[in-house]
């Protein structure tokens, strides 16, 4: 049987990594790699059994390419704080390390839970990220802000897991607005060398919202689905009117020293 790494990148997420953790203890190792947060995330970690290691954040392919370079094993699992590996998704991944598996990198599908339902539409069910299973040395990410991009090393295609891991992207719709804010700030880095508009920006948010409620079919999902292309919406928006506001002089005019005047005789 060839040993198998699992690691979690997590910040400030002290509600969620307990069941992640715990969803992969099986593996031969599980690492949590932290960015330094303020709250308990680290100490439930290190409770379960996990190494810690801490990585300053300087985008999401740099903190996942430090990531592969801690784990010990020749084989991968890439999980966030949100998703929960199954039992499913376990018992394929042991019975392909048990013979040859025929590929170096597998995508993992991802089912997504949000406001007490399964997601079936809004492009959500299956949807994939990067391959989260991989042979360590096959893959690396770019080092890119956010939504990183990757490159497979040995040219070979990926394969795709039959079952999927779980994702629950939001605790609630706070965290919605906090992470639309929070990846549109790190997405507007990517729109360097774009002319944008605030039009352009108004253009880019509604067509985000279409193409998630309507063509990839949101509207089944009720109001959940259409609060994620709305999400989709706000955070295209707000990354491309940032990147236009950073192109902008927009200081407020010089406020004048305002003395009393003087008292008429």
């Amino acid at each position: 049987m060839q040993k198998i790494s699992a690691y979690i990148i997590a910040f400030n997420e002290a509600e969620k990594i307990k069941a992640a953790v715990e969803s992969v203890v099986w593996a031969d190792e599980v690492i949590v790699v932290d960015s330094n947060s303020a709250d308990a995330t680290t100490e439930i970690a290190a409770g379960l059994g996990a190494r810690i290691v801490q990585v300053p954040f300087r985008g999401f392919g740099d903190l996942r390419n430090q990531a592969i370079d801690a784990c010990q094993f020749d084989w991968i699992l890439s999980l966030d704080a949100d998703e929960r590996c199954t039992r499913e998704v376990r018992d394929e991944i042991l019975e392909l390390l048990a013979g040859q598996p025929a590929h170096n990198a597998y995508f993992v599908p991802r089912r997504n839970f949000m406001m007490g339902r399964w997601i079936r539409g809004s492009g959500w069910y299956p949807n994939f990220r990067q391959p989260q299973l991989f042979r360590k040395g096959s893959m690396r990410y770019v080092p890119t802000a956010v939504h990183e991009d990757y490159e497979i090393l040995d040219g070979k295609p990926a394969g795709t897991l039959r079952n999927a891991i779980w994702q629950f992207p939001f605790r609630n719709l706070a965290e919605v607005i906090r992470k639309a804010d929070r990846y549109s700030s790190l997405g507007a880095l990517k729109l360097e060398e774009k002319r944008v508009t605030m039009a352009s920006a108004l253009g880019h948010g509604l067509w985000a919202f279409l193409k998630h409620y309507l063509l990839k079919r949101g509207f089944i999902d009720g109001w959940a689905g259409f609060v994620i292309a709305f999400g989709n919406f706000e955070g295209t928006f707000y990354r491309y009117a940032k990147r236009y506001e950073a192109t902008q002089n927009w200081a407020p005019p010089a406020a004048e020293v305002l003395t009393r005047p003087p008292h008429p005789e």
